[in-house]
């Protein structure tokens, strides 16, 4: 299935993609796509609907966030073998885990806005994880039976924040509108193989990244077990498994974004996402004028 939320930021409702790409309103069967209903009954459930069933939506339907209910929002670092080359690092010994904070969520075609005084905001095509059970010291060989499905995720970083103001990562992932999820949450049913997934991302129409899931140093039952030893995971919580190359932080020179561009990223089976990157005061001035700011 491809499941997707859908209506205005705060109150989406959620919905399921139908054969021909059309966009279904679910809002009479589920009250939304957290918690139970992304277990594997609340899922089951779900599967049984025909799509045709369900009131159509209009194409310009806004999209949310994928998933409802996120408690914790885990990336992964440095986890693609060619994106650690590309800027110099070591291939990690465990998996690097830090932080973002659930409040950067936002729908996939949302605008980006840059934090105040930023210029070293880059991007990153990431593969997420949507946890669908309670999951506590699991072993590799049952996690994704833990996992309701996979969504595409623009890991937004500041990079100054991240690496030159001390401490952890956290402080330089978490911004406001850093965390793009979706458009769809599709069950792994869909996937044939997780390990064999083709990411891109453009800015301004310009190929940046690409790279495939192969090149990761830790799959996506690697990484639900190991943080599964660490944390108890709920449903609802993501986890972004990290990026391949051709982030901004590793181009001669390094190019970050700025007011006016635009990005576009996707991966194979999951939809693709479009964000336009705004500065912080035009961001606030569109609020002050009461104009839409997704």
């Amino acid at each position: 299935m491809k499941l997707m939320r859908h209506g205005a930021s705060g109150d989406e409702k959620p919905g399921m993609v139908d054969a021909a790409g059309g966009l279904r309103d679910l809002s009479g069967h589920v009250r939304d796509l957290g918690g139970l209903a992304l277990s594997r009954e609340g899922l089951d459930r779900l599967r049984i609907i025909d799509p045709e069933s369900l009131p159509l939506l209009p194409p310009d339907t806004r999209l949310g966030p994928c998933v409802a209910g996120t408690g914790n929002f885990i990336a992964i670092g440095l986890n693609y073998a060619d994106h650690a080359a590309e800027i110099g690092a070591s291939i990690p010994a465990e998996p690097i885990v830090f932080n973002k904070a659930p409040s950067c969520i936002v729908g996939p075609n949302d605008r980006v806005i840059l934090p105040k005084g930023s210029a070293k905001t880059d991007w990153e095509v990431e593969l997420a994880i949507v946890v669908g059970a309670r999951a506590s010291y699991v072993h590799a060989n049952e996690a994704l039976s833990y996992v309701a499905g996979v969504c595409v995720c623009n890991d937004l970083s500041e990079r100054e924040y991240q690496l030159e103001r001390g401490g952890t990562w956290t402080k330089g992932k978490g911004c406001p509108t850093f965390g793009p999820l979706g458009p769809w949450l599709v069950t792994l049913d869909e996937i044939p193989r997780l390990d064999a997934l083709g990411l891109w991302l453009d800015v301004n129409g310009e190929r940046m990244q690409t790279g495939s899931t192969a090149t990761m140093i830790f799959g996506v039952a690697q990484i639900v077990a190991y943080l599964s030893h660490f944390m108890m995971l709920m449903p609802g919580d993501v986890i972004t498994t990290g990026t391949p190359p051709g982030v901004g932080m590793g181009a001669k020179p390094p190019r970050f974004l700025k007011s006016g561009d635009v990005v576009t990223l996707g991966i194979d089976g999951l939809g693709t996402q479009r964000q336009e990157v705004v500065a912080f005061d035009d961001w606030t001035a569109k609020v002050a004028a009461g104009e839409p700011t997704h």
